[in-house]
């Protein structure tokens, strides 16, 4: 199974959340572009993300960041 367009756009909004404190979250406006927008709300459906249009991470969230960065970290290292 390879990843779809879908999860590529999830995995890369995920990327884009604060990792400095559980206290900072990120707002997804409705002017964003289309599949950032329906990213946020994938994410959000499967409990990742506590708004429809972003919020804060959960638990989940939080782990799955943790993951994203190392697989960016280890397809990105030279």
């Amino acid at each position: 199974m390879t990843f779809t367009f879908d999860m590529v756009a999830e995995l890369n909004l995920l990327l884009k959340f604060p990792n400095k404190s559980l206290m900072q979250g990120l707002k997804i406006h409705n002017d964003a572009e289309p599949d950032v927008v329906a990213a946020a709300k994938r994410l959000f459906e499967k409990g990742i993300v506590t708004l429809p249009d972003g919020g804060y991470l959960t638990d989940l969230g939080h782990d799955l960041f943790e993951h994203a960065q190392v697989v960016k970290m280890a397809l990105t290292h030279k």
